[in-house]
């Protein structure tokens, strides 16, 4: 059974194919399924854009979709980046021009008010049009300077109160286990259990 995940970020899809790894499903993104397509992610949620995403590609394939939309939300900076995250710096921008600006955005924020989230939605809708939405979050707070190597995007700069450490301080599987992308992933196996007859 294959699931096409509606994206060409190569680290969303290999985060999610190592999630998935249990399942006995061949996960494959836009690029492997032959598909050259730039969907526009101009809605207002994350809600909102997973869903085009998946149904703009399940129109074109008729087939298992899977997409996800998913950012950073900073308390002080009322919800800010929010569904803008990718492209916080402008729309030429990369990872460390959005960690820049966020830093820059937060230098006279006190440490007790740099409070965050990361937030992830997805969208699943099955070979026969049934659509299934699933949320997952992580609480956390932005640090004052870049740690760590691993990960990408908002990593080096959101700390897990817990670990006292940041999402890119963390082996990728430690992040797996509590990421916003993986407890997104993890509200859905029940649902890939049922509808892939496996057992994850």
């Amino acid at each position: 059974m294959r699931l096409i995940v509606a994206s060409n970020n190569n680290h969303k899809i290999h985060e999610i194919k190592e999630i998935l790894k249990p399942f006995n499903i061949d996960v494959v993104s836009l690029k492997e399924a032959g598909i050259n397509i730039d969907i526009v992610e101009d809605e207002k949620t994350f809600e909102e854009n997973a869903y085009k995403k998946a149904k703009t590609i399940y129109d074109l394939t008729n087939e298992a979709v899977l997409a996800d939309d998913s950012g950073l939300e900073v308390y002080a900076l009322d919800n800010a980046p929010g569904v803008y995250s990718a492209r916080f710096a402008g729309e030429e921008c990369n990872y460390q021009k959005n960690n820049e600006k966020l830093l820059k955005l937060l230098e006279n924020v006190d440490d007790k008010d740099r409070g965050a989230r990361f937030v992830c939605t997805m969208i699943l809708i099955t070979k026969e049009g049934k659509v299934i939405k699933s949320v997952g979050t992580i609480e956390g707070v932005i640090s004052r300077e870049m740690k760590g190597n691993n990960g990408f995007g908002y990593d080096p700069l959101f700390i897990v109160p817990s670990l006292n450490k940041t999402f890119a301080e963390l082996s990728e599987e430690e992040k797996n286990k509590i990421s916003h992308r993986g407890r997104a992933l993890d509200n859905l196996k029940k649902e890939l259990e049922a509808y892939f007859n496996v057992r994850g």
